[in-house]
């Protein structure tokens, strides 16, 4: 049976060396099967996004910074990304290393499996009337202070009414993909991917609001930092720096128009045991304790 991927291109993780020789095997095995490829191990920008807007799928080596940015310009262009990983956690990618690419990979192009949608954030920096920048993000965007070990007061409205105003070290907007990622570590809910919400979580917040809030796919968040700002605010999307935020600038949030696309192979319920596996991994004990001296210990 004829593949439906005519082209496909290969994107190496630029700081893991290791990945470039796989993404080349990948590359020579898809031109092998009469499918056109091509391999980028750095990742300018408008490059690879000219090329991204010309395949079928993005096939992405590494772990799950290699994801974001491989849905981030995917995205635009409805282009769909099989993750490879060689990287810390992998959560977001679908084949679980580089030995076992090949069968994987033979299966997509086989017109097995199927794709995610992930819904996406956007934010923009606003000074005044004018749009210093703005970007999408899938995990998350985050206000946070600098080096000052000062917390920041974050005027926060939802559809132009005021929310709260939070004190604390950050304010996380994420969507449920990034609900598992530094959201979580606030202490924020675990979000099943496929819901379409933003989610509001204060980093470290001091006497105010410290509950996550969960709102509607149309939601919009404006974030306004106080007028006397005496610390260093940044702003981040999935980790990348985006802006710094001065006096009297707002941070507007809302869902992105583009929605990223990921290949599973998995059951579709593959979420749930994929976090727990995680989250509560199987490490076995060296040996058996001696109860004797651990009573003895704590008495």
């Amino acid at each position: 049976m004829a593949s439906s991927y005519k082209r496909v291109g290969v994107l190496a993780h630029p700081l893991r060396p290791q990945s470039f020789p796989v993404a080349e095997q990948i590359a020579a095995y898809l031109r092998a099967q009469n499918i056109e490829s091509w391999v980028h191990t750095r990742w300018d920008h408008d490059e690879v996004e000219a090329d991204v807007a010309r395949v079928d799928m993005v096939v992405a080596i590494g772990g799950d910074g290699a994801m974001l940015r491989a849905a981030r310009v995917s995205a635009p262009h409805n282009v769909p990304v099989l993750g490879i990983n060689m990287g810390q956690l992998g959560f977001l990618t679908e084949i679980p290393g580089p030995h076992t690419w090949e069968s994987l990979l033979s299966q997509v192009l086989n017109g097995q499996g199927w794709i995610e949608e992930r819904m996406m954030i956007q934010a923009s920096l606003l000074r005044g009337d004018a749009l210093v920048a703005s970007g999408d993000a899938l995990n998350d965007i985050v206000i946070s202070r600098g080096s000052a070990p000062r917390t920041i007061w974050l005027e926060t409205y939802i559809d132009g009414d005021w929310a709260t105003t939070y004190n604390a070290d950050g304010l996380i907007i994420a969507t449920a993909t990034g609900s598992t990622a530094y959201a979580l570590a606030c202490g924020g809910p675990i979000l099943p991917p496929e819901l379409r919400n933003i989610l509001i979580v204060p980093v470290a917040p001091h006497l105010s609001m410290e509950r996550p809030i969960v709102l509607s796919q149309g939601a919009t968040v404006e974030v306004l930092p106080a007028e006397d700002i005496q610390t260093e605010i940044t702003l981040t999307l999935d980790g990348i720096f985006l802006g710094n935020v001065q006096p009297g600038d707002s941070i507007r949030v809302q869902a992105s128009q583009h929605i990223s696309r990921f290949v599973r192979l998995r059951e579709r319920h593959y979420f749930y045991r994929s976090l727990l596996d995680r989250l509560e991994p199987r490490i076995q004990m060296r040996s058996k304790p001696d109860k004797r001296r651990i009573y003895r210990e704590s008495s």
